[in-house]
C-alpha cells in the first residue's frame, strides 16, 4: 500500500541537475528505486536512485540530463530496476535501459527479474571441474577456460579483441550466450550481431547493447542486466551460460563520470575509491551452482597506453582468475594465465595435456632466446636452428586467433610439430608419454622446409 501511495506522489522541485544526475527532495525512498522523470514537454524517462543524503535523493536519468528542466516532475515507482526474463528473450537485442531495440514481438507481459542482487552464497558453489572448449589453441591448450571462471582479455586499442571475443562466443560449447556491449560504436555492435547470426548461435544468444551515442547512465546497467539474466538461465534452466562483456574500461570510465557528477572525491587517476568493489560485485556473479548450471564471465579490459598498472586492469587482476593478454594480434603465452586450468588439464582433457603444454611453452621461450641471438649475430648451435624452426611453426600453427581446432586435434598437432623439429630425447618429457604419442612416421624438417624468421 505504501508503495502504491508513493507512486501517486509527484515531486515537483528538482533541486539540481549535474550531467545525467538530478537531485530532488524526497522521503520514503530506497537506494536503487526506480522513478519516472517527466519533463516540461511531457517526455518521460526512467531514473534510478543512486545516493541518499537525508531527504535529498540523487537519481541517474537513463535518457541523460540534456534538455531536462528544473521544472520537471519526479514520480517514484517504489521498486528496484528489473529486466525481462523468459525463454522468449533468446535471439533478442535490448538497449541499456532494458527495452528491446530489434523491432521484435512485444515482451511487456513476460516475467521480470530484479537486477543487481547479491552474489551467491559460497556454500551453494561447487569446485570448477569442467572445461569450456573454445576451439582456440592458445586458450584450450595453454590457458583453459574453465566453467564458472571469471577472466578478462587484457588488450590495447587497435588489437582484435572484438574478433577474439566474438570467436570465443560462437565457438564455445556453452548452452546460452549473454552478450553485454558497453559504449560500442555502431560498427562493433553490427560486427558482433552479424558474427553471432552467421555462425548460427544467435537463437541461443541474448544481447544487451549500450552504444557510444546512447546515454552514459545505461552503460552502468548493462552488466547487471546481462548477469541477472545469465543467473536465471543457470539456476532455473540448468544451463551452462557464457557471459561476454566489452569493454569494462568503458564501464569504469562511466562510473568515474557519474562520480564526478555526484561530487564524490576521486582516488587514483580520477576513478572512485570503490572501483574494486564495483568491479568485484559483477565478476563474483561467476559461479558453478550446486545442482544447477553455471555462469562463466569473459570480459575485454582495454589498457590505456598498454599500461597494466592502470587502475582498471590493476584492480581487475586482483579479482579475476587470470587473464588472456592480447598483444601484437596474438594471445601472448607469457603474459596470459588461467589459475583454474589445473582443475581440468589431464582430467577433462587427455593425459598428455599437462606435459605437452609445458614442453611447448618452454621450447617456444627458448626459441625466442635463439631469435635474439640470431638478431645480434651470435653463432647459432644446431639445437638453436631447431628452436628457430619450432618457433616459426608454433606461431603459424597455434598463435593466430583465427586458427580453430578441437583440443584433441591440437594436442596431436603439438606432437607432430615437436617431431618435425626435435629428436624424442631432446624433449625432456615423460618417457611413457613420448613412447605413446610421439609420431614414429614424422621426421625432422630440413632447414629449408620451415622458413626461419628473425
Amino acid at each position: 500500500m505504501e508503495s502504491q501511495l508513493q507512486q501517486l506522489v509527484r515531486h515537483t522541485r528538482v533541486y539540481e541537475i549535474v550531467g545525467d544526475v538530478i537531485r530532488v527532495h524526497a522521503t520514503g525512498v530506497a537506494l536503487g528505486d526506480l522513478a519516472e522523470v517527466q519533463n516540461t514537454d511531457d517526455e518521460i524517462s526512467l531514473a534510478r536512485v543512486i545516493a541518499l543524503d537525508r531527504n535529498l535523493a540523487s537519481l541517474q536519468v537513463f535518457a541523460g540530463g540534456k534538455g531536462l528542466s528544473t521544472d520537471a516532475t519526479v514520480r517514484f515507482l517504489g521498486r528496484p530496476l528489473d529486466v525481462v526474463y523468459s525463454p522468449n528473450i533468446l535471439g533478442r537485442i535490448f538497449r541499456g535501459s532494458g527495452e528491446p531495440m530489434d523491432g521484435g514481438p512485444d515482451l511487456s507481459t513476460e516475467p521480470r527479474v530484479k537486477v543487481g542482487g547479491p552474489t551467491v552464497n559460497p556454500v551453494m558453489r561447487v569446485m570448477p571441474t569442467k572445461m569450456i572448449e573454445t576451439g582456440i589453441p592458445m586458450i584450450d591448450l595453454f590457458n583453459c577456460l574453465v566453467e564458472s571462471q571469471k577472466i578478462p582479455i587484457f588488450s590495447i586499442a587497435g588489437e582484435p579483441h572484438s574478433e577474439l571475443l566474438a570467436r570465443i562466443g560462437f565457438q564455445a560449447n556453452a548452452d546460452v550466450l549473454v552478450f553485454g556491449g558497453l559504449g560500442l560504436i555502431f560498427d562493433d555492435y553490427y560486427f558482433f550481431r552479424t558474427a553471432f547470426e552467421e555462425h548460427g548461435v544467435f537463437a541461443r544468444t541474448v544481447m544487451f547493447v549500450n552504444q557510444a551515442s546512447d546515454p552514459l547512465v545505461e552503460r552502468l546497467l548493462v552488466p547487471d542486466m546481462a548477469l541477472a539474466v545469465a543467473e536465471k538461465f543457470a539456476v532455473e534452466e540448468n544451463k551452462r551460460v557464457l557471459v561476454l562483456l566489452t569493454d569494462m574500461t568503458a564501464y569504469a570510465d562511466a562510473m568515474k563520470e557519474i562520480g564526478v557528477a555526484q561530487e564524490r572525491i576521486p582516488a587514483v587517476r580520477g576513478y572512485m575509491g570503490d572501483l574494486y568493489t564495483q568491479l568485484a560485485q559483477r565478476y563474483e556473479k561467476a559461479c558453478d551452482f550446486k545442482g544447477a548450471g553455471s555462469v562463466t564471465i569473459l570480459t575485454v579490459t582495454t589498457m590505456p597506453g598498454d599500461d597494466v598498472t592502470h587502475p582498471v586492469p590493476d584492480n581487475t587482476g586482483y579479482i579475476t582468475e587470470g587473464q588472456f593478454y592480447l598483444h601484437g594480434g596474438i594471445i601472448d603465452p607469457f603474459g596470459s594465465l588461467s589459475r583454474l586450468k589445473q582443475h581440468v588439464i589431464g582430467k577433462a582433457t587427455r593425459e598428455d595435456h599437462s606435459q605437452i603444454m609445458n614442453a611447448m611453452v618452454r621450447l617456444y621461450s627458448e626459441a625466442v632466446e635463439a631469435q635474439r641471438k640470431q638478431a645480434m649475430a651470435f653463432e647459432l648451435s644446431p639445437f638453436d636452428q631447431k628452436l628457430l624452426r619450432f618457433g616459426t611453426l608454433f606461431r603459424e600453427r597455434f598463435m593466430d586467433i583465427r586458427i580453430s581446432m578441437p583440443v584433441t586435434e591440437a594436442l596431436d598437432l603439438c606432437w607432430k610439430t615437436l617431431a618435425e623439429c626435435f629428436e624424442p630425447q631432446e624433449l625432456l618429457m615423460k618417457q611413457a608419454l613420448v613412447e605413446k604419442y610421439f609420431p614414429k612416421d614424422v621426421g625432422p624438417l630440413a632447414v629449408n622446409e620451415a622458413p626461419i624468421h628473425g
